[in-house]
C-alpha cells in the first residue's frame, strides 16, 4: 500500500475520503510507469502492445483503414489518467464554458468511461458501506445501481420541488441532520425532469451549503453535469454549480463529473471526466486526488478508449466544431419550445395530467391525475397508441431530445387520450 498522496492533502480533505480512498493510489513503478520510461529506447520490451518488425503498431488493415487517425495515435493503451493532451483542453474549455472559473484553482481533469463510470468512481473514493448520498427524490435511476448496489451506500431524499421551484429548504435540511460528513449529489439540467435553478435559486443553494459549513458539516459535493449547457430559458443558471461551490469553503470538496456524452452527442464513445476543486486546493493536493483517481480506475477499467479520446480532440480541434454544435442545440430548443406550445394550447390536458417544472436538458415529466395507475396508462400507450416513454415511478419521463418536432403534439395528445381511457375503464 502506498499512502504518498495522502501526505499532499489537508486533513479536512482526508477525513471525506473512504477507507478505500484513503489507500487509493496511482502505481508509480506499475507497468505503465515502466513502459513510459523505456518509451524512445532502441530495445524496449515493456508493454503488452504488439509490434511489426519496422517498429509500428500492429493493426488489422480491414480496422485502420476505417479510423481517420493515425493508428500510431489510437492503437495503443491511452495514459491511466487519459490523453494529455484531450484533459489540458477539457480544462480549457471548463473555464471558456464557465467565464467565473477563471481564477479558481482546479485539478486537471480524469479521464473516465464517462459519467456512470465516473459516479462508481466517486462511490469508491468517498463512502463507506452503510454512509448516505443525499439527493433530491427525482434522480436518474442509475444512481440506485451505482451507490446503492455496488457501493452499500444509502441514498437519502428529499423533496425536489417546492411550490413550483427547486426544493432548496429540503436540501438545507438534510445538510444540517445529524452527523459531520456529508455528500451531496446535484444534477442539473436534472434527469428526469429537466429542471435547472433559476439565478435566485442558486445563490439559496450556496446559502445552505455555507450555513452547514458554518455548523461543523465536512461536505463532498458531486455535481454531475450530464447534460450541461442545454438551458433553454433566460434567469437560469448558465454556468455550473461547480464554479459556486468549488472554492466555498476548505470543508466543502466539489467534484465535477461531467463529459462529452450528451454535450457533443456521442453517446457511445463512453469518455468522461472527473474534476476536483476547493477553497485553498494546492497544486500537489490536486496532484494527490487525479493520483488516487486514476489509481482507482486503474484497479478497475485500467484505461479508457484511445480511440475516443483521439476522436474527440480532433474534433475539439475543429474550426467547424461550436458552429456544429449550437446547430444541435437549437434543434433541441425548439422541441422544447413545441413542448411548451403545445401544453400551452391545450390547457385540457390539465384535467389528466400535471408537467413538472421543466426549463433545460432532454426530458420533462407529467404527473398522471391521482386516480389513474400510472402503469396502466404507459402500457395502454405501448400497445394502442404506438407511443413509448418512460414510466418513474408515479410519473411518465418524456424525452423531447429524441422526438421529432412534427411529432411532439401528437406525443402528449396519446397521453391525454389514454390517461382518459383508463379513466373511463376503472
Amino acid at each position: 500500500m502506498n499512502n504518498e498522496p495522502n501526505d499532499f492533502l489537508p486533513s479536512e480533505i482526508l477525513r471525506l475520503l473512504s477507507k478505500k480512498g484513503k489507500s487509493a493510489f496511482f502505481p508509480k513503478m506499475g507497468i505503465l510507469a515502466q513502459a513510459a520510461k523505456a518509451k524512445g529506447k532502441r530495445y524496449n520490451a515493456t508493454i503488452g502492445t504488439a509490434k511489426d518488425d519496422d517498429g509500428s503498431v500492429m493493426s488489422l488493415k480491414s480496422i485502420a483503414e476505417l479510423i481517420d487517425v493515425d493508428p500510431e495515435v489510437v492503437f495503443p493503451y491511452a495514459p491511466g489518467f487519459g490523453r494529455p493532451e484531450l484533459r489540458e483542453l477539457w480544462q480549457k474549455m471548463l473555464v471558456e464554458k464557465n467565464p467565473n472559473l477563471a481564477g479558481v484553482k482546479i485539478s486537471k481533469p480524469v479521464v473516465t468511461g464517462a459519467l456512470t463510470h465516473g459516479l462508481s468512481l466517486l462511490g469508491l473514493l468517498f463512502f463507506n458501506e452503510g454512509e448516505e448520498l443525499i439527493c433530491p427524490d427525482l434522480y436518474w435511476g442509475n444512481y440506485r445501481l451505482v451507490f446503492e448496489h455496488w457501493h452499500g451506500v444509502e441514498i437519502k431524499t428529499y423533496q425536489t420541488f417546492k411550490d413550483s421551484g427547486f426544493n432548496v429548504a429540503g436540501l438545507r435540511e438534510e445538510l444540517l441532520t445529524s452527523g459531520d460528513k456529508k455528500v451531496v449529489i446535484l444534477n442539473f439540467p436534472n434527469n428526469p425532469t429537466g429542471y435547472t435553478p433559476l439565478n435566485e435559486e442558486v445563490l439559496e443553494i450556496v446559502a445552505a451549503f455555507e450555513e452547514a459549513l458554518a455548523a461543523g458539516k465536512q461536505i463532498v459535493v458531486f455535481i454531475d453535469d450530464a447534460y450541461f449547457g442545454l438551458v433553454y430559458e433566460e434567469g437560469v443558471i448558465q454556468e455550473s454549480l461547480f464554479v459556486r461551490l468549488g472554492n466555498l469553503n476548505k470543508n466543502l470538496l466539489a467534484v465535477k463529473v461531467d463529459g462529452p456524452t450528451k454535450e457533443d452527442y456521442v453517446w457511445g464513445f463512453r469518455v468522461g471526466f472527473l474534476t476536483y476543486a476547493y477553497k485553498g486546493m494546492s497544486d500537489e493536493a490536486a496532484e494527490a486526488l487525479e493520483e488516487k483517481t486514476a489509481g482507482a480506475l486503474r484497479g478497475n477499467a485500467s484505461n479508457i478508449s484511445n480511440l475516443s479520446q483521439s476522436l474527440l480532440y480532433k474534433a475539439y480541434s475543429s474550426p467547424n466544431y461550436e458552429a456544429e454544435k449550437q446547430e444541435k442545440f437549437e434543434t433541441l430548443k425548439e422541441r422544447y419550445k413545441e413542448v411548451k406550445k403545445t401544453l400551452t394550447d391545450h390547457p385540457e390536458y390539465t384535467e389528466m395530467f400535471t408537467a413538472l417544472p421543466f426549463n433545460s436538458g432532454y426530458f420533462m415529466c407529467v404527473k398522471l391525475r391521482d386516480d389513474v395507475d400510472p402503469a396502466k396508462v404507459y402500457q395502454l400507450l405501448l400497445d394502442e397508441y404506438d407511443t413509448g416513454v418512460i414510466l418513474c415511478d408515479d410519473l411518465l419521463r418524456i424525452a423531447f431530445s429524441s422526438a421529432p418536432l412534427k411529432d411532439i403534439p401528437h406525443l402528449y395528445e396519446n397521453i391525454y387520450k389514454a390517461t382518459q381511457d383508463v379513466l373511463q375503464d376503472k
